[in-house]
């Protein structure tokens, strides 16, 4: 387990799958996510259990507070490759109750300290919607700095939505 001052990052468990069904079909919660194709709650419980473990390849990890031991979110580091020393982050809080706590902060600092130091990785990317002011404030309070832009690649509110890149080298991890 990863921890910090307010959350540690573990793996997660056949019974967080109830929690994590609800997120996804929260649509405040999702509103930035990228979508699937619906399925029912008896077919993602049962999934779930069935999920690749944890690998180099693409680590997952449920984000749980220190006060309570509730899981509250998801990490995830997925596309990491040895030879180029990349991977790419996603991470969103699923409570809502817990947004603007400090606690997404301390999960990507967290993660992106195990993607450097465990996994001796040189470069952590991620995408996130030009909207979503709230996780761009986290990611350059981390560290991350803009690299570039795709142009109208995200269809939110009736509306189409560029997606920045951001990324974060080996050293820079502020924090």
């Amino acid at each position: 387990m990863l921890t910090g001052d307010l959350v540690r990052l573990r793996p997660l468990e056949p019974s967080d799958a109830e929690a994590h069904y609800r997120w996804n079909h929260d649509p405040d919660v999702g509103q930035w996510l990228a979508h699937s194709y619906p399925v029912s709650r008896e077919v993602f419980v049962a999934e779930y259990a069935d999920r690749a473990k944890n690998s180099y390849e693409r680590t997952v990890l449920g984000v749980e507070t220190l006060a309570g031991n509730r899981l509250i979110g998801l990490v995830v580091l997925s596309g990491a490759e040895p030879e180029t020393g990349g991977a790419e982050l996603d991470i969103y809080i699923g409570e809502k109750d817990c947004w603007g706590k400090g606690y997404g902060t301390e999960a990507t600092r967290l993660i992106c300290r195990y993607g450097f130091d465990a996994m001796r990785l040189h470069r952590i990317e991620l995408w996130v919607a030009d909207e979503n002011a709230a996780a761009i404030r986290v990611y350059r309070k981390v560290g991350f700095v803009e690299e570039g832009r795709a142009r109208d690649t995200l269809r939110r509110h009736g509306r189409w939505h560029d997606m920045i890149l951001m990324s974060l080298l080996e050293g820079e991890l502020k924090g």
